[in-house]
């Protein structure tokens, strides 16, 4: 299996765990999700100060600079394979 369709099966996956992984989890896979899929995140549109969510997340995605569309899809195949295995599957 390519690791294009392993990561389509993860982002997949991802929809069907037991429970809401915790924030730091979250914001880990939205950062991957984000690398692999986009690139490197534009600076020019980085949230507002009170937008508190937007501005964590895009700080997220930023952490991310430099890492390649392949490497990023296999970090979010992993995340999400620990995240199956710790919480588990509906």
């Amino acid at each position: 299996m390519s690791v294009q369709a392993q990561f389509d099966q993860a982002a997949t996956n991802v929809k069907k765990l037991k429970s809401l992984p915790s924030d730091k989890d979250l914001l880990e896979l939205y950062a991957l999700y984000k690398q692999a899929t986009v690139g490197d995140a534009d600076p020019s549109n980085k949230p507002g100060m009170l937008d508190l969510k937007g501005k964590a997340k895009f700080e997220a995605w930023t952490s991310k600079k430099g890492t390649s569309k392949e490497d990023a899809q296999k970090a979010y195949i992993a995340k999400v394979e620990s995240l199956i295995a710790s919480i588990g599957l509906q």
